[in-house]
Protein backbone atom coordinates (compact mmCIF):
# COMPACT_ATOMS: atom_id res chain seq x y z
CA UNK A 1 0.00 0.00 0.00
CA UNK A 2 1.39 3.37 -1.03
CA UNK A 3 1.66 5.82 1.86
CA UNK A 4 0.49 9.45 1.51
CA UNK A 5 4.07 10.66 2.09
CA UNK A 6 5.26 8.48 -0.78
CA UNK A 7 2.52 9.81 -3.06
CA UNK A 8 3.46 13.39 -2.19
CA UNK A 9 7.08 12.64 -3.03
CA UNK A 10 6.08 11.18 -6.41
CA UNK A 11 3.90 14.17 -7.30
CA UNK A 12 6.49 16.69 -6.08
CA UNK A 13 9.20 15.04 -8.17
CA UNK A 14 6.93 15.00 -11.23
CA UNK A 15 6.11 18.67 -10.82
CA UNK A 16 9.77 19.63 -10.49
CA UNK A 17 10.73 17.56 -13.53
CA UNK A 18 8.00 19.19 -15.58
CA UNK A 19 9.20 22.65 -14.53
CA UNK A 20 12.72 21.79 -15.73
CA UNK A 21 11.40 20.57 -19.07
CA UNK A 22 9.29 23.68 -19.59
CA UNK A 23 12.28 25.82 -18.64
CA UNK A 24 14.42 24.06 -21.24
CA UNK A 25 11.71 24.68 -23.86
CA UNK A 26 11.33 28.40 -23.22
CA UNK A 27 13.68 29.34 -26.08
CA UNK A 28 11.09 27.80 -28.42
CA UNK A 29 11.04 24.03 -28.02
CA UNK A 30 7.97 21.86 -28.54
CA UNK A 31 6.63 18.45 -27.52
CA UNK A 32 7.34 19.08 -23.85
CA UNK A 33 4.12 17.75 -22.36
CA UNK A 34 3.65 14.73 -24.62
CA UNK A 35 7.22 13.56 -24.04
CA UNK A 36 6.93 14.19 -20.31
CA UNK A 37 3.72 12.18 -19.93
CA UNK A 38 4.74 9.50 -22.41
CA UNK A 39 8.07 8.79 -20.72
CA UNK A 40 6.77 8.93 -17.14
CA UNK A 41 6.88 5.85 -14.94
CA UNK A 42 3.55 7.03 -13.51
CA UNK A 43 1.57 8.78 -16.29
CA UNK A 44 -1.19 9.80 -13.88
CA UNK A 45 1.33 11.58 -11.66
CA UNK A 46 2.72 13.29 -14.76
CA UNK A 47 -0.74 14.45 -15.82
CA UNK A 48 -1.36 15.69 -12.28
CA UNK A 49 1.86 17.70 -12.50
CA UNK A 50 0.67 19.25 -15.77
CA UNK A 51 -2.64 20.18 -14.16
CA UNK A 52 -0.96 21.72 -11.12
CA UNK A 53 1.46 23.70 -13.30
CA UNK A 54 -1.55 25.04 -15.18
CA UNK A 55 -0.78 27.80 -17.65
CA UNK A 56 2.92 27.51 -16.84
CA UNK A 57 2.90 24.15 -18.63
CA UNK A 58 2.31 26.22 -21.78
CA UNK A 59 4.76 29.01 -20.95
CA UNK A 60 6.77 28.45 -24.17
CA UNK A 61 3.58 28.98 -26.19
CA UNK A 62 2.75 32.13 -24.22
CA UNK A 63 6.08 33.50 -25.46
CA UNK A 64 5.50 32.50 -29.06
CA UNK A 65 6.43 28.83 -29.49
CA UNK A 66 4.25 26.62 -31.67
CA UNK A 67 1.89 24.27 -29.83
CA UNK A 68 2.56 20.71 -30.94
CA UNK A 69 -0.70 18.73 -31.46
CA UNK A 70 0.56 16.01 -29.12
CA UNK A 71 1.23 18.60 -26.43
CA UNK A 72 -2.26 20.01 -26.93
CA UNK A 73 -3.69 16.53 -26.45
CA UNK A 74 -1.68 15.99 -23.26
CA UNK A 75 -2.82 19.36 -21.87
CA UNK A 76 -6.44 18.59 -22.66
CA UNK A 77 -6.09 15.18 -21.03
CA UNK A 78 -4.72 16.76 -17.85
CA UNK A 79 -7.61 19.23 -17.75
CA UNK A 80 -10.23 16.54 -18.31
CA UNK A 81 -8.78 13.78 -16.15
CA UNK A 82 -8.96 15.70 -12.91
CA UNK A 83 -12.40 17.26 -12.86
CA UNK A 84 -12.22 19.35 -9.72
CA UNK A 85 -15.31 21.40 -10.47
CA UNK A 86 -17.64 18.70 -9.18
CA UNK A 87 -15.82 18.74 -5.84
CA UNK A 88 -16.21 22.47 -5.34
CA UNK A 89 -13.17 24.36 -6.54
CA UNK A 90 -11.77 27.31 -4.69
CA UNK A 91 -11.75 30.55 -6.65
CA UNK A 92 -7.96 30.31 -6.92
CA UNK A 93 -8.04 26.82 -8.44
CA UNK A 94 -10.87 27.80 -10.77
CA UNK A 95 -8.92 30.78 -12.09
CA UNK A 96 -5.72 28.77 -12.49
CA UNK A 97 -7.67 26.20 -14.50
CA UNK A 98 -9.21 28.97 -16.58
CA UNK A 99 -5.77 30.37 -17.40
CA UNK A 100 -4.54 26.94 -18.49
CA UNK A 101 -7.64 26.28 -20.60
CA UNK A 102 -7.48 29.78 -22.09
CA UNK A 103 -3.88 29.42 -23.26
CA UNK A 104 -4.62 25.96 -24.62
CA UNK A 105 -7.63 27.26 -26.56
CA UNK A 106 -5.76 30.27 -27.90
CA UNK A 107 -2.89 28.17 -29.25
CA UNK A 108 -4.94 25.16 -30.35
CA UNK A 109 -7.45 27.32 -32.22
CA UNK A 110 -10.47 26.21 -30.19
CA UNK A 111 -13.21 28.16 -28.42
CA UNK A 112 -12.02 29.96 -25.28
CA UNK A 113 -13.36 28.72 -21.93
CA UNK A 114 -15.97 30.74 -20.03
CA UNK A 115 -14.89 32.78 -17.05
CA UNK A 116 -15.17 30.90 -13.75
CA UNK A 117 -18.43 31.24 -11.87
CA UNK A 118 -16.43 32.61 -8.94
CA UNK A 119 -15.80 36.02 -10.49
CA UNK A 120 -14.74 37.52 -7.16
CA UNK A 121 -10.98 37.12 -6.84
CA UNK A 122 -8.42 39.21 -4.96
CA UNK A 123 -11.42 41.12 -3.68
CA UNK A 124 -10.03 42.50 -0.41
CA UNK A 125 -7.01 44.65 -1.28
CA UNK A 126 -7.15 46.31 2.13
CA UNK A 127 -5.75 43.18 3.77
CA UNK A 128 -2.59 43.12 1.69
CA UNK A 129 -0.94 40.06 3.22
CA UNK A 130 -3.64 37.50 2.33
CA UNK A 131 -4.19 39.39 -0.92
CA UNK A 132 -0.53 38.85 -1.85
CA UNK A 133 -0.71 35.21 -0.86
CA UNK A 134 -3.57 34.73 -3.31
CA UNK A 135 -1.76 36.76 -5.98
CA UNK A 136 1.29 34.48 -5.60
CA UNK A 137 -0.89 31.41 -6.07
CA UNK A 138 -2.26 32.99 -9.24
CA UNK A 139 1.18 33.76 -10.69
CA UNK A 140 0.67 31.57 -13.80
CA UNK A 141 -1.94 34.12 -14.93
CA UNK A 142 0.85 36.68 -15.25
CA UNK A 143 1.85 35.06 -18.56
CA UNK A 144 1.23 37.06 -21.75
CA UNK A 145 -2.20 36.57 -23.26
CA UNK A 146 -4.13 36.06 -20.03
CA UNK A 147 -5.89 39.39 -19.65
CA UNK A 148 -8.96 39.28 -17.45
CA UNK A 149 -10.28 40.05 -13.97
CA UNK A 150 -7.24 38.63 -12.18
CA UNK A 151 -4.78 40.79 -14.09
CA UNK A 152 -7.09 43.78 -13.66
CA UNK A 153 -7.13 43.24 -9.88
CA UNK A 154 -3.34 43.01 -9.71
CA UNK A 155 -2.89 45.99 -12.00
CA UNK A 156 -4.89 48.09 -9.56
CA UNK A 157 -2.76 47.23 -6.50
CA UNK A 158 0.95 47.79 -7.27
CA UNK A 159 1.65 49.02 -3.73
CA UNK A 160 0.20 45.88 -2.14
CA UNK A 161 2.19 43.78 -4.60
CA UNK A 162 5.40 45.63 -3.71
CA UNK A 163 4.74 45.20 0.01
CA UNK A 164 4.19 41.47 -0.43
CA UNK A 165 7.36 41.06 -2.48
CA UNK A 166 9.42 42.98 0.07
CA UNK A 167 7.99 40.99 2.97
CA UNK A 168 8.73 37.69 1.21
CA UNK A 169 12.32 38.78 0.54
CA UNK A 170 12.85 39.82 4.15
CA UNK A 171 11.47 36.48 5.34
CA UNK A 172 13.63 34.67 2.74
CA UNK A 173 10.45 33.17 1.36
CA UNK A 174 11.99 33.08 -2.08
CA UNK A 175 9.28 31.03 -3.85
CA UNK A 176 6.62 33.57 -2.87
CA UNK A 177 8.89 36.48 -3.78
CA UNK A 178 9.56 34.95 -7.20
CA UNK A 179 5.85 34.47 -7.92
CA UNK A 180 4.97 38.01 -6.89
CA UNK A 181 7.91 39.30 -8.92
CA UNK A 182 6.30 37.79 -12.01
CA UNK A 183 3.35 40.13 -11.50
CA UNK A 184 5.67 43.10 -11.02
CA UNK A 185 7.41 42.20 -14.29
CA UNK A 186 4.06 41.88 -16.08
CA UNK A 187 2.96 45.31 -14.84
CA UNK A 188 6.36 46.78 -15.73
CA UNK A 189 5.77 45.61 -19.29
CA UNK A 190 2.45 47.45 -19.27
CA UNK A 191 4.23 50.59 -18.06
CA UNK A 192 2.35 50.62 -14.76
CA UNK A 193 4.12 52.85 -12.27
CA UNK A 194 5.68 50.57 -9.62
CA UNK A 195 7.13 51.27 -6.15
CA UNK A 196 9.89 48.71 -6.85
CA UNK A 197 12.12 48.00 -9.84
CA UNK A 198 11.77 44.32 -10.78
CA UNK A 199 15.22 43.83 -12.37
CA UNK A 200 17.34 44.22 -9.17
CA UNK A 201 14.98 41.87 -7.32
CA UNK A 202 15.38 39.31 -10.09
CA UNK A 203 19.17 39.58 -9.80
CA UNK A 204 18.95 39.15 -6.02
CA UNK A 205 16.79 36.06 -6.30
CA UNK A 206 19.00 34.56 -8.99
CA UNK A 207 21.98 34.88 -6.62
CA UNK A 208 20.41 33.89 -3.32
CA UNK A 209 17.27 31.83 -3.88
CA UNK A 210 18.98 28.50 -4.52
CA UNK A 211 17.99 25.80 -6.98
CA UNK A 212 14.88 23.87 -7.89
CA UNK A 213 13.06 23.62 -11.18
CA UNK A 214 9.92 25.41 -10.05
CA UNK A 215 11.75 28.48 -8.78
CA UNK A 216 14.05 28.52 -11.80
CA UNK A 217 11.03 28.55 -14.10
CA UNK A 218 9.45 31.48 -12.23
CA UNK A 219 12.67 33.47 -12.56
CA UNK A 220 13.04 32.59 -16.25
CA UNK A 221 9.48 33.71 -16.96
CA UNK A 222 10.18 36.98 -15.16
CA UNK A 223 13.37 37.47 -17.18
CA UNK A 224 11.50 36.94 -20.44
CA UNK A 225 8.81 39.43 -19.46
CA UNK A 226 11.39 42.06 -18.53
CA UNK A 227 13.48 41.50 -21.65
CA UNK A 228 11.86 39.36 -24.37
CA UNK A 229 15.18 39.19 -26.26
CA UNK A 230 17.11 37.86 -23.27
CA UNK A 231 17.99 34.22 -22.68
CA UNK A 232 15.48 32.70 -20.25
CA UNK A 233 18.20 31.02 -18.17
Amino acid sequence: MTRPADLRAVYTAAHDELAVRVLDALPGGTSVLADFVGSAADPKAALAAVRVAGADALAPQAFGARLDPDDAQAAAQALNLFDLAAGGQSATVAWRDWGFARLLADHAGTAPPPLPAAHVVLADPGAWQPWCQAAAQLAPLSLPGLDGPVRDAVRGRPLALARGTTRALLRRDYPTAARLLRWLAALHGERVRLPLKPAPILDHLALHAGGGGRLALDLAVTRRMLDPAASPV
